[in-house]
């Protein structure tokens, strides 16, 4: 048993909490789960009737015994929307702008030419107002030592700017993703001066905050060219507690696996490209190659994998929990790692990447190879990393993965990751939660 009384208290604002499945519940549940095993103990708070686009009531398991959650009503606009666009109400809204079943028609860009640029910073932005209303009224009844808001949606980090103005506590501010040089930016149709708004409210936030922290090296530098002060790089990582499922027996078939929704703007053409091209030469290679998407795929996607002739390897295996994800990752014999090829591509460091680590199979990512989830790999020598341009180098390296494959199999060195465990990192962060330099 533990003794709250003994331990020093954080407000967590968060929208995703269980049951959202997804990665963007991953970061908090984890630190949250280890806080009490660092001195310190938390308050939870999170929106009453979210809209998630994914629900895993398995992460249920990783919420600390006693943990306080506390829950304020949201309204989105999604109902609305789904109406207008010929939707059922029970439709799930894809993250980005994914879509599993048909292209954007006119009331669809519309729709988003008003999300960009009235819905700012984002479509949770009424969930403000009434969030600082109540945590006004409940932090001075219950008081803690630090407000941590973790985002995005970056709506999130408003409320924690405008509680600062009204409680004057110690506030840190988590960046999951950037906000202004988050991959889908430039396809917002905005307005020039809702573009201002997003840049004015960012620099907000950034010059406001006590402390900051950001997942990778790249975003450290993209943030610190727009306000020139301190952050602190925590990255995402692996909880070992998942991964300590029994054994698996690895796939029979060469199987390249992606998990994780896959948009329009990560379609790796390239690769089914030269899939395709290494079929049409090695007729063995066709007959043992499996691609295993786990995930929303959006409409885009699919039609590129029927372009290229391989929708007889497809196996679209859907949303799965996470522990039976672990499962399938640790079965897959190549995990397949997208980075987005848009002008933040070096930025992004998601955090799939570390559970691919923990996996312990090889990964092959198609990204820029000076980027930040390139190295990650590098440094733990657990992949292949190649431009999302260069076909005769990504023909090579899956050639070789494959000689390999048949040779006795695939494996990876897993000596080098245990600075991205969920409970190294917690203690990173609870270093900033304690000012500690």
């Amino acid at each position: 048993m533990f003794n709250p009384e003994c331990l020093k208290k954080a407000l967590i604002i968060t929208y995703y909490w269980p049951p959202s499945g997804g990665s963007g519940v991953q970061r908090w549940l984890k630190f949250v789960k280890y806080l009490r095993a660092f001195g310190w103990e938390s308050v939870v708070f999170v929106p009453e009737n979210p809209e998630y686009p994914e629900y895993d009531a398995s992460l249920q398991k990783d919420v600390p015994e006693g943990q306080d959650i506390i829950r304020c009503p949201i309204w989105e606009p999604f109902d609305i929307y789904k109406k207008l666009t010929g939707r059922k109400k029970e439709d799930r809204m894809g993250a980005g702008f994914l879509s599993e079943k048909k292209a954007a028609g006119r009331m669809d860009k519309f729709l988003l030419w008003i999300r960009a640029n009235f819905f700012i910073p984002d479509a949770r932005k009424f969930w403000i107002k009434p969030s600082v209303r109540f945590l006004t009224g409940y932090l001075r009844e219950h008081p803690v030592d630090v407000v941590v808001t973790t985002g995005p949606p970056m709506s999130v980090h408003l409320i924690g700017l405008k509680l600062k103005k009204t409680v004057h506590l110690p506030w840190l501010a988590d960046f999951r993703d950037p906000w202004t040089s988050v991959d889908f930016y430039h396809e917002l149709p905005l307005m020039r001066w809702a573009d201002q708004k997003h840049h004015r409210l960012e620099k907000q936030v950034l010059e406001t905050a006590d402390q900051v922290t950001v997942i990778s090296p790249g975003m450290e530098i993209d943030f610190r060219r727009l306000v020139n002060r301190p952050y602190t790089v925590i990255t995402n990582g692996y909880d070992e507690d998942d991964f300590k499922t029994e054994e698996v027996t690895p796939d029979a078939k060469f199987s390249i696996a992606h998990f994780g929704s896959l948009g329009k703007g990560r379609d790796p053409v390239a690769l089914w490209k030269t899939l395709s091209e290494l079929k049409t030469k090695n007729q063995p290679f066709g007959n043992d190659l499996e691609i295993k998407l786990v995930g929303q795929v959006d409409f885009h996607v699919m039609d590129s994998i029927r372009e290229y002739g391989l929708e007889e390897n497809l196996n679209r295996m859907g949303y799965l929990n996470h522990d039976a994800m672990v499962k399938e990752m640790k079965r897959s014999q190549l995990l397949l790692l997208v980075i987005n090829d848009t002008p933040n591509a070096k930025l992004i460091a998601t955090g799939k990447v570390f559970e691919y680590l923990a996996a312990k199979r090889p990964i092959l990512c198609i990204g820029p190879e000076d980027g930040d989830a390139a190295g990650i790999i590098k440094d733990a020598q657990s992949g292949h990393i190649c431009n999302s341009h260069d076909i005769p180098s990504l023909e090579k390296i899956v050639n070789q993965l494959y000689r390999e494959f048949l040779s006795g199999g695939l494996s990876v060195d897993d000596s080098r990751i245990l600075q991205y465990t969920r409970r190294y990192l917690t203690g990173l962060m609870v270093k900033r939660l304690n000012n500690e330099h």
